[in-house]
């Protein structure tokens, strides 16, 4: 299962609830989403990016995502959920998740998303703060260093 998530430096373990399930008896596409974002906010834990914002006004919001389903979760399971920065520009970064099922040992479902940085005092789009794109730029090289 590890080598399903290597290369991510963020996993985070969720388990998959029965109340998440549909009529057709598999997990609603809107759950795999709220993955994403948890994997997503445990990634800007790391950053420290609430720190940033109270400081600064600038943090992240999220312009864009996509999920490609590869296979239905179902209730029990618990997924893992990796989250990694694939590209940085100016004003955005671009992240991509994997959701790994434990119960099936297979990837389930990937995606990407768009991050915009934000001023939030000031309502409009920003450059990525230097200090931001070195904490990533140091969060990523800390898992393809291992």
């Amino acid at each position: 299962m590890k080598n399903q998530t290597e290369g991510y430096p963020v996993v985070i373990a969720i388990p998959v609830a029965w109340g998440e399930m549909d009529a057709f008896q598999h997990v609603n596409n809107n759950a795999y989403f709220r993955y994403f974002e948890s994997a997503r906010m445990a990634y800007y834990e790391r950053l420290n990016l609430g720190d940033l914002k109270s400081r600064t006004g600038i943090g992240p919001i999220l312009a864009e995502t996509s999920c490609r389903f590869k296979t239905p979760l179902t209730y029990p399971d618990t997924v893992l959920v990796g989250v990694k920065v694939t590209k940085m520009e100016e004003d955005r970064f671009m992240m991509n998740h994997r959701i790994v099922s434990t119960k099936l040992q297979k990837i389930a479902a990937e995606g990407n998303s768009v991050i915009a940085t934000f001023n939030y005092r000031e309502n409009k789009k920003v450059r990525v703060p230097e200090e931001m794109r070195l904490n990533i730029v140091d969060l990523e090289k800390s898992v393809n260093s291992s």
